[in-house]
């Protein structure tokens, strides 16, 4: 074999599975689409319920919780069980009360977090659309 017929005899075959390795597996526009946190690049505007989703859901399972817990730790005082019962309601009950409470404070904190994130996005959104005005005459 010479030089020149080396190349030739080393080229994969495009359908081979050899091949797709070799392929670029993915741009960085599409890395930057499929990641998980908000890129920076994209401008679509978002509902109210796609930005508040997760604290409106975390505040009502949190709200769920607590009324359980309360109602369990109200039966637990008030009817008459026996006394392995009795001490199993009596610790569940506040339990459930403070994993309910922590949920939803957890929630009520998380709103004005998301407002203040929105108004710093709005406000470099602004100076971006300022800068490439200024950058571009």
């Amino acid at each position: 074999m010479t030089m020149e017929t080396l190349p030739k005899v080393l080229e994969v075959d495009e359908k081979s599975p050899e091949a797709k390795d070799l392929l670029p597996s993915q741009t960085a526009s599409s890395l930057c689409i499929s990641s998980r946190s908000e890129s920076v690049w994209t401008t679509t505007p978002r509902s109210n319920w796609e930005i508040y989703r997760k604290p409106i859901v975390i505040m009502s399972v949190g709200g769920a919780i607590l009324l359980f817990g309360v109602v369990i730790t109200c039966l637990a005082y008030t009817l008459k069980l026996s006394k392995n019962n009795l001490s199993i309601l009596k610790m569940v009950g506040p339990g459930f009360l403070s994993l309910g409470l922590m949920m939803l404070v957890c929630g009520l904190v998380w709103v004005p977090i998301i407002k203040k994130k929105q108004k710093h996005r709005q406000k470099s959104n602004f100076l971006r659309s300022l800068k490439s005005f200024f950058l571009t005459r």
